[in-house]
């Protein structure tokens, strides 16, 4: 499993709890809404986030009314791989 930095920073944001809005998501990361929308969206398309409605791709219009969870299926998988 490999992630970039930014990746493996939204998913820190996320946290493996309750999950994340939008918009407090681009207030901590301080990654531009375009960029995070991007990555989000990337990381919705492998499987490894979801958003609360369930929505395959999330438009930047959007985002930031949206809540973001980390898919408790890959939990484990992502805890080992941002430690490693």
């Amino acid at each position: 499993m490999n992630l970039s930095g930014r990746e493996m920073g939204i998913l820190r944001t996320i946290g493996f709890g309750l999950g994340i809005s939008g918009a407090e998501l681009e207030e901590r990361t301080q990654i531009a809404a375009e960029d995070l929308c991007d990555i989000l969206n990337g990381l919705i398309e492998v499987g490894f986030v979801e958003s609360r409605s369930l929505t395959e791709h999330v438009a930047v219009t959007e985002f930031a009314t949206e809540s973001f969870e980390i898919n408790p299926s890959y939990a484990n998988d992502l805890k080992l791989a941002m430690k490693r």
